[in-house]
């Protein structure tokens, strides 16, 4: 078995996330109190007994999420699972910095305050109201990404997320993204519709966002990764830390290639891949791209001593 360890994104954050982990394992726990300290907040308070707007909040859930996928992961190396076992490591968006930290590319403190800082830029990059995503099934990625092009109009409609053969997700202007699931119907899609997400993440409306990390990522030490870190912007392996950083930066303003980014997996070897942290939603996606590839969900003591009992 190969296998890679592959780390979620937005949309994955539920009140109590991570909790049980915390009190089985020190190590989880630990992760969650630098993720306290470093943003000066009992940021997981809010995780474990809060409510869940505003855990969803960006600046919130990107740090949120990506301490759960830590505190899996260190349970996983109490009981023995190294992070090399694994070929490589992927992330989806904010996943991709769990996936670094994990790695031991980036600290856990500085990724904790990259994270609010992308939250907070990202937010405030796109008025609330003017941009909009949205989720066209049942199209591929080039019939997506023309339909996105046809309606933009002047106005930015982008492929953002490449997600699986049939999940397409669209970013931009909110007008021009309306335009895009009216035109996705009349090309056969299954289904095409508006997300409940506070920013049009992942297109050209966000570049006051990518230009903020580019200042903030230029003042964090970003070691080469532990394990190749497959990578949103290129669907293929990079090792190389000043080369993490520029894509990190890119990823901002650039499509998420997770259908691509399990493909190359695949290609590459890989024939089991665990996904670290809260909710199964790349495993379901991978799945759909390709169903050779064995998937495990770990976010939870149980599924830490099934992974390892399976080992």
């Amino acid at each position: 078995m190969t296998r890679a360890f592959v780390f979620p994104g937005q949309g994955a954050q539920t009140i109590g996330m991570g909790k049980a982990l915390a009190e089985a394992y020190p190590a989880s726990k630990a992760v969650f109190d630098e993720v306290d300290e470093a943003l000066g907040e009992n940021l997981s308070g809010l995780i474990w007994e809060g409510d869940i707007e505003t855990l969803t909040m960006t600046a919130n859930a990107q740090p949120a999420l990506m301490a759960t996928s830590l505190a899996a992961m260190r349970a996983l190396e109490a009981e023995g699972v190294a992070m090399t076992d694994a070929a490589f490591v992927a992330g989806h968006s904010l996943g991709e910095y769990s996936a670094l930290a994990a790695a031991g590319s980036l600290s856990v403190a500085d990724c904790a305050r990259l994270l609010r800082l992308r939250g907070d830029a990202m937010q405030q990059a796109v008025p609330v109201g003017e941009g909009a995503m949205a989720a066209l099934l049942g199209l591929d990625f080039e019939t997506a990404a023309a339909v996105a092009a046809a309606a933009a109009e002047g106005q930015v409609c982008q492929a953002a997320n490449d997600n699986d053969p049939s999940q397409v997700v669209i970013s931009g202007d909110k007008a021009a993204v309306e335009r895009a699931c009216d035109i996705a119907k009349e090309k056969g899609a299954k289904r095409a519709l508006l997300l409940p997400v506070s920013a049009p993440f992942h297109c050209a409306l966000m570049q006051p966002a990518a230009d903020k990390m580019a200042a903030a990522l230029a003042e964090v030490e970003i070691k080469n990764p532990a394990v190749p870190l497959v990578a949103n912007v290129r669907a293929e392996a990079v090792t190389e830390g000043t080369l993490i950083r520029n894509l990190l930066v890119e990823q901002v303003t650039g499509s998420v290639r997770w259908r691509e980014s399990v493909a190359w997996m695949a290609a590459n070897g890989v024939t089991e891949i665990w996904e670290i942290g809260a909710g199964k939603a790349l495993s379901g996606m991978i799945k759909r791209i390709d169903r050779s590839v064995a998937t495990k969900a770990v976010g939870t003591p149980d599924d830490v001593k099934a992974a390892v009992a399976a080992e």
